[in-house]
């Protein structure tokens, strides 16, 4: 599902009536639990969430011209994805994430690398990701990103 959006606002207006509200959730969510620092911004046509070029010059190893990112929410054809960078490099945050998510959501953990994959709206955890918003600071992903991903 490509959507040209100028904006977190305007993304979400361009979703399907059924993918709104769900998607305003997650993004109200992401922003009353983010550690400090992190920024909202339109990030590879999705909402995303990143650490600042005033916070971390060097930016993106694959395009310095872009901030490093974070987090991502997106509307894809089948299911809504939250993409989590720390997940991807942080293999105790990764373990913490995997042995929760059945005490939130019967269904079978539905993820890749970095995404999670939520093919029926109304089971959502929304609490489980309040939680993991809150498990890492800005200042704590810069460390590992230098540490585990950029080379």
């Amino acid at each position: 599902m490509k959507i040209e959006a100028t904006s977190p606002d305007n993304y979400i207006e361009q979703l399907p009536e059924e993918r709104q509200a769900p998607m305003q959730k997650l993004r109200a969510i992401i922003n009353d639990n983010i550690p400090a620092g992190f920024e909202e911004a339109m990030n590879y046509g999705m909402i995303g969430y990143v650490v600042p070029h005033s916070a971390y010059p060097a930016g993106y190893h694959c395009d310095t011209k872009l901030p490093l990112p974070f987090m991502n929410i997106a509307s894809q054809k089948n299911f809504i994805a939250l993409y989590h960078m720390g997940i991807y490099a942080n293999p105790a945050l990764m373990e913490w994430f995997v042995t929760e998510y059945p005490k939130h959501n019967k269904r079978k953990l539905d993820m890749g690398k970095s995404c999670i994959r939520f093919k029926k709206v109304e089971e959502i955890p929304y609490d489980l990701i309040t939680a993991l918003v809150q498990k890492m600071t800005m200042q704590e992903w810069i460390e590992l990103y230098e540490a585990n991903v950029k080379r």
